[in-house]
Parts: C-alpha cells; sequence; structure tokens
C-alpha cells in the first residue's frame, strides 16, 4: 500500500513541475501577410519592413502587365501579372531584398526583413 502511495504522489508531483514549466514556452509569433499595390507604373508602399515569416502580395491594378523581380536575380521571381491578378513571395530568411518589374526596368522598390 505504502508504494502504491509513493507512486501516487511523484505522478502527481511530476505532473505539478509540468505544469508548471509549460508557460515557458511562448507560442509561434503569428505571420503576417503584407499587400504591396503596383498602379501607375508605381509600387505603392516602395519600401517595406517585415519580419522572417511574413508574406508579401503583389497585386497588379494597372490595366498593363508588370512582373516583380529581385535584385539580384534569385530570391524571386514572377510571372507576368495582367490586370488584378497577384504574386506572393514567404520571407524565410532576414536581410535587404530590392526588386524591380522585369517589365519595366525603372519601377523600383525594396524589403527590408527583420529576424
Amino acid at each position: 500500500m505504502l508504494s502504491f502511495i509513493r507512486r501516487a504522489f511523484i505522478a502527481r508531483a511530476s505532473g505539478i513541475v509540468f505544469a508548471l514549466a509549460m508557460p515557458c514556452f511562448a507560442p509561434p509569433a503569428a505571420s503576417a501577410e503584407i499587400v504591396i499595390k503596383i498602379d501607375n507604373f508605381v509600387f505603392k508602399p516602395d519600401n517595406v519592413a517585415i519580419k522572417v515569416g511574413d508574406t508579401v502580395k503583389w497585386e497588379n491594378n494597372d490595366d498593363i502587365p508588370h512582373s516583380v523581380v529581385s535584385s539580384p536575380v534569385g530570391a524571386f521571381k514572377s510571372k507576368a501579372m495582367d490586370t488584378e491578378e497577384t504574386f506572393t513571395f514567404m520571407f524565410g530568411k532576414a536581410g535587404e531584398f530590392a526588386y524591380f518589374c522585369g517589365l519595366h526596368p525603372h519601377m523600383k522598390a525594396k524589403i527590408i526583413v527583420a529576424p
């Protein structure tokens, strides 16, 4: 009988220790989606600050096609987007990401990704 009581006490004490340790774990931060509109040959906004894990959605509201290409090329690249089409990219690492329109290279902007 004594060993049964001892085991019950140890199990209960272990559960209390586990329960007290649980609040130490913070829930993962929610990621955000930022929308950049393309209109009248301009990215709006043209400079954006986000965090790792956030997603950027480019939305072409212009009446001609546009694209989004990272500079230097390689981080991300969209196809040509017609009016009302979108391109989405999730940023998985910190850094500065300059980009431009592949069809109209004078259109430039930047995204800064914080850790």
